[in-house]
């Protein structure tokens, strides 16, 4: 019987491989095939409970997984079909891999003279597996196949088959585009993958491998109503050469819970798709036909369409939350001029109509020069400045202090100053001040059947971007224009009193919150450190405004010292906040698997387990990590710093914790480039004579 259940198990499936945490066997599609068949076989690698392998480009960290085959003559192995990977955690070390269980499929190509008879069928698997820690595996795996006269399907058949259609496809009649977004001096680079399928829910791009650069994992996902196609802005980063002409890798389509991936080799362009003229053919390798001569192009729409949707558009952006808090200064200023002189009253209407077209004009030629100088322009731009945000942050904090009634100023008051007064102030200065603000701040926001329009112009030519802006313009400033032009329409407002005084302090909350708002926005561009001197420093805006109104402008004794210490306040501060130096430690997100590729990679690591609330870690990080000495040796030993951020306590940090006998941080560690050699465990409170020490003895 044990003979028998030999013979079975070998004619049946084949050996299995075992690792720690992973089975392999091999598996084939067909028990029986012919002389001349090409035969579907798969690994299939079964992970236990929370263990991933890796995808053909594993990523930050990871690695692919091998096959190396022992096949008999007249049997040759073609390409491995990896399955659609999925995107793995965490995002700051992203991979890409597999898990619970995966087949990595192979064609076997038999040869026309192969005798009947059975056929053994070996191979050596390797791969990583990891969890919280990685942990190499490999295994031999075989089965046997029988040649025949005929093909016989296995009971993995079915299994091979469901696996096969994970497999990317090649792309065939899909229109998909590649070109730079900034010239090549910016590194890392932005590309932009466009494609042509019904609107997905979600899409991604996930790239073969390179040594010479990296298409780094992030993905910004866009879908342009305009050209219906969805756009993925990627990040390529190049360590050697020049910057690639061609691309590969595999779109990622997301509809509910099916994800699609399409096999691509993309020329990358340095230019944008044109406007305006007649689609080129879709060829089948998914690329613009070779010979052309053109680039892909987007289909024309009437422009005196688009500049109705550009009022409409304009005329939306009244009742967008970014604009919401001028609109309600403009209430304000209905009821300031109610009893005036209906020509004072539509001269203030044109006024502020002037301040917004000043501004849109103003935003068309920044977008034009963008254009001219070869760059991607985009609706709001301005916002992905620091500088910008933090000027308009810092301005919006001023036109609320304004209102609250903390300092009020004279004409000798300075720009800033003289902006938050303009902001309240009633009259042309005013309403042209409000005109500039609501501009400002309604780029922050994108109307419905907007986004259609400025994608048309931005493909267009300077004269169209300068009119669709204007339109927009109009749209917004018509409203104000209107009701200033029908001054019976003012009568239904309340009269002015001393009520209005409460109103504009309540006005001054609404502009808070976009304080609020604009310094979230900013925090995106800072790290930790910078964010939270940006907020001291606005604290101190605020003090110093207080200091100013209270002792300058309303007292009378120590004038000129309170105007020396609120200059000092703010302007101490807020050098201190944007001039410090940046922390030179080029860190990364700590995990097992970046532990293991930089030790694979024969590198040294330094590992710092902090956390935002541990002073001890925070000490450490200033008098003995974060210092000149330790950033030049961790540069001249080629090491690579890693960081385990414990602030809220994550499950694989405490599990790390624990496996060194630390019940919490600071816990810091250096790896030798041995990676046999066990890690060197520094103490609690540290020294830069301490860290220098476990450097050198890892560098060794």
């Amino acid at each position: 019987m044990r003979r028998i259940g030999i013979l079975v198990s070998i004619c049946l499936a084949a050996f299995t491989a075992r690792a720690a945490h992973t089975q392999a066997r091999l598996i084939l599609a067909a028990n029986t095939a012919r002389p001349g068949d090409t035969v579907l076989v798969g690994v299939d690698l079964k992970m236990e409970p929370g263990w991933h392998t890796y995808w053909k480009n594993p990523g930050a960290a990871g690695m692919a997984t091998k096959i190396e085959w022992q096949l008999p003559p007249g049997v040759t192995a073609g390409e491995i079909q990896w399955p659609l990977p999925e995107k793995l955690p965490p995002a700051e070390v992203t991979t890409y891999g597999y898990d619970d269980e995966v087949v990595l499929l192979v064609p076997l190509k038999l040869a026309a003279d192969l005798k009947p008879g059975p056929l053994d069928l070996k191979a050596k698997v390797s791969w990583l597996e990891c969890k919280e820690a990685c942990v190499p595996g490999s295994g031999s795996v075989e089965a046997t196949l029988n040649i025949g006269d005929q093909t016989k399907p296995s009971a993995a058949a079915a299994l091979i088959e469901s696996w096969k259609s994970k497999v990317p496809k090649p792309v065939t009649n899909l229109f998909v585009y590649a070109r730079w977004e900034k010239p090549a001096s910016v590194n890392p680079r932005p590309l932009l993958i466009q494609f042509r399928l019904p609107k997905p829910d979600g899409a991604d791009f996930f790239p073969g491998t390179n040594d010479d650069f990296e298409i780094q994992p992030e993905t910004k996902f866009i879908f342009d109503e305009f050209s219906n196609s969805t756009i993925l802005e990627k990040f390529v980063k190049k360590y050697s050469g020049d910057w690639p002409k061609e691309i590969n890798g595999v779109i990622v389509e997301e509809t509910g819970n099916l994800r699609t991936g399409f096999e691509v080799k993309l020329p990358v362009s340095e230019q944008a798709p044109i406007v305006g003229e007649t689609i080129l053919s879709e060829s089948s390798a998914g690329v613009p036909p070779a010979g052309t001569g053109g680039t892909p192009v987007l289909p024309l729409q009437p422009l005196w369409q688009m500049l109705l949707y550009a009022f409409i558009g304009g005329l939306i952006l009244n009742i967008m939350p970014c604009v919401l808090p001028v609109i309600a200064l403009k209430i304000l200023g209905f009821v300031g001029e109610s009893r005036s002189d209906p020509r004072h009253v539509r001269k203030l209407g044109l006024v502020y109509a002037l301040g917004v077209l000043v501004s849109f004009a103003a935003l068309a030629a920044i977008v034009i020069g963008v254009k001219a100088a070869g760059h991607r322009a985009g609706w709001g731009m301005q916002f992905s400045s620091p500088i910008f945000v933090v000027c308009l942050t810092t301005l919006v904090t001023l036109v609320a202090l304004n209102l609250f009634g903390i300092f009020e100023v004279t004409l000798g008051g300075r720009a800033l100053d003289a902006a938050s007064r303009l902001a309240s102030k009633h009259g042309a200065a005013g309403a042209f001040f409000n005109g500039l603000l609501t501009t400002a701040l309604a780029t922050s926001c994108t109307a419905p059947v907007l986004g259609t329009v400025l994608g048309f112009a931005f493909r267009e030519g300077a004269s169209v971007i300068l009119l669709i802006f204007l339109v927009v313009g109009i749209g917004l400033a018509a409203p104000y224009v209107v009701l200033s032009w029908n001054p019976t329409w003012l009568k239904f407002l309340p009269k002015p009193g001393a009520w209005m005084e409460n109103f504009k302090i309540a006005m001054g909350f609404p502009m808070l919150a976009t304080t609020v708002w604009l310094f979230l926005l900013a925090a995106g561009n800072f790290d930790k450190s910078r964010t939270l001197w940006f907020g001291l420093f606005l604290v101190a805006l605020g003090l110093a405004a207080w200091i100013w109104g209270e002792f300058v402008q309303r007292g009378t004794k120590h004038r000129g010292l309170a105007r020396v210490v609120s200059i000092l306040l703010a302007g101490g501060i807020g050098t201190y906040a944007f001039c410090q130096t940046p922390d030179q430690i080029d860190w990364h997100s700590w995990s097992p698997a970046a532990v293991a590729k930089a030790q694979a990679a024969g590198r040294p690591v330094l590992v710092d387990f902090t956390a935002d609330w541990c002073v001890n870690c925070q000490v450490n990080k200033k008098i003995a990590i974060e210092i000149p000495s330790v950033r030049a040796r961790l540069k001249s030993m080629n090491a690579v710093a890693l960081l385990g951020d414990y602030t809220r306590f994550p499950d694989n940090i405490t599990a790390e914790l624990n496996r060194f006998n630390r019940a919490g941080v600071p816990l810091v560690l250096v790896y030798p480039k041995d990676a046999t050699a066990p890690p060197i465990v520094l103490p609690e409170i540290l020294t830069p004579g301490i860290v220098l020490d476990a450097l050198d003895r890892a560098a060794r």
